[in-house]
């Protein structure tokens, strides 16, 4: 094989492996966003996902603003918090770690992730949303 051959095989095996971006949201939603004041927001997070069954990663983005928490991977919702939500909604911190759990009994799943930044500032402002959410807790 050809030394470019081969550095070809390697950029495209490379590109194969990079995680994919996940912070594509539809027109409505950067319409709607744009509107709201984002108080944080990270990109391609690894969340640990637990529901009934177990758990599992998953890499998502989340955006936090005064009114919604909304964690998605592109135009796919994991979780969206707003004040018409009516589910019942908590926030905790476990040392750096934020866990959003939603919903209760059979139907309980909790979003666990490590923020950027300032994991106090995100719980609060997390939690200040559910308190506004029908479901709070």
């Amino acid at each position: 094989m050809s030394r470019a051959a081969t550095i070809t095989a390697l950029l495209i095996g490379l590109a194969a492996c990079r995680p994919a971006d996940t912070s594509q949201l539809s027109a409505d939603q950067e319409t709607r966003f744009a509107r709201e004041v984002v108080r944080f927001r990270a990109a391609n997070q690894s969340f640990r996902f637990t529901h009934e069954a177990g758990w599992e990663e998953r890499i998502a983005s989340i955006i936090v603003t005064d009114s919604t928490v909304l964690v998605y991977k592109n135009e796919k919702i994991g979780i969206e918090i707003t004040p018409a939500s009516r589910r019942v909604y908590e926030v905790h911190r476990d040392g750096e770690r934020v866990r959003i759990t939603a919903g209760s009994g059979k139907s309980r799943e909790t979003w666990s992730f490590t923020p950027p930044d300032n994991p106090d500032g995100w719980a609060t402002g997390i939690r200040a949303v559910i308190t506004t959410s029908g479901g709070a807790r």
